[in-house]
């Protein structure tokens, strides 16, 4: 990466999160790094979701499409996006205040990374009435939202895969690992999953199926290569 500060685009999914979304793009613009671009992609949003997007102007780009999903709101984001290091961030969801500037730094030192992905704090919503979130331990997660990734991985790995309701984000971080991309972790704190009753993984049943078919899409796609391998999958290889 010859550019020493290169343009993050950050891409916001949103679907019916008005209630969220100025505090996520908040925690994007107080970041200590620069330049950014926010693309916040309304995935057809019943509620005034457009509204709050009017008045974070002209701090944001606004994307909006019919409802088609998260993945096809991610990949709508990658479409628009100018930057050549990509970030997602949940419309619920936060970021730590140096996630930028301390993930830039891992994926740049050597040796090089593809794709760095740093901790995730999660932080249930206290069922009192109050709206507190309360913070547990943080810990490695497969998380879009905790990791940076060079533009050029998309290239390499394909866009997120549309007829996933859930779990595209397990499925690509798969096909990261097959196409060979080098995956950094790291110990820092970068984001806060904030669960709440209306997360698409509140769906325990339906989202352990659609995690089981990511994995088995894995060993299919491995099998029709001729029988290869891949690094088995880590221990944080899970949903939150």
């Amino acid at each position: 990466m010859t550019d020493p500060t290169p343009l993050v685009s950050v891409i916001i999914p949103v679907y019916n999160g008005a209630r969220f979304l100025a505090d996520a793009v908040d925690s994007v613009r107080r970041q200590d790094y620069r330049p950014i671009e926010i693309l916040v992609v309304d995935d057809g949003s019943t509620d005034d979701t457009p509204e709050v997007a009017d008045g974070l102007a002209p701090h944001i780009r606004y994307i909006r499409q019919d409802n088609a999903g998260p993945p096809a709101a991610r990949n709508a984001g990658l479409r628009h996006a100018r930057g050549t290091v990509i970030a997602f961030l949940d419309a619920d969801d936060l970021w730590t205040e140096r996630k930028l500037a301390i993930q830039m730094a891992r994926l740049t030192e050597p040796p090089a990374a593809d794709v760095v992905l740093g901790y995730t704090r999660l932080a249930p919503l206290v069922d009192d009435g109050s709206g507190r979130f309360a913070a547990q331990a943080p810990a490695p997660l497969m998380q879009l939202g905790a990791c940076l990734a060079r533009a050029a991985s998309f290239q390499r790995t394909g866009p997120f895969d549309e007829t996933l309701r859930y779990c595209d984000d397990v499925d690509w971080f798969l096909r990261a690992k097959e196409a060979g991309l080098a995956l950094r972790i790291h110990d820092d704190l970068v984001q806060l999953y904030r669960r709440h009753d209306q997360n698409l993984t509140n769906h325990a049943e339906i989202d352990r199926r659609a995690f089981a078919t990511a994995l088995k899409r894995s060993l299919d796609r491995r099998r029709g290569a001729g029988g290869g391998t891949v690094e088995p999958l880590p221990a944080w290889f899970r949903r939150p």
